[in-house]
């Protein structure tokens, strides 16, 4: 199967601008990790700050929702009290 010359230019830039947006992927990935280490480093638990971010990233309502949801589940196993003794 032969492409044609216009496919194959296309196909070039496609692959192009697919290998530059993983650069920069890898680049901001890169960033991110630098981010988290300095913010470990000033004494913020990391795991924590990445749910907080991700957190921020739902639908309030959908959050709400979950945390009832959670909230539910722990009361039902007994484990509210020790959440509310821990806070």
């Amino acid at each position: 199967m032969q492409l044609q010359t216009t496919a194959k230019d296309q196909l070039r830039a496609f692959v192009s601008r697919i290998e530059r947006l993983e650069e920069e992927k890898a680049a901001l990935a890169a960033d991110l990790r630098e981010v988290y280490a300095e913010a470990k480093g000033t004494g913020f638990d990391v795991k924590a700050l990445r749910r907080v971010v991700s957190l921020r990233k739902q639908d309030e309502n959908k959050r709400r929702e979950e945390e009832a949801i959670l909230t539910t589940y722990l009361h039902a196993l007994g484990m509210e009290a020790a959440e509310s003794e821990a806070a």
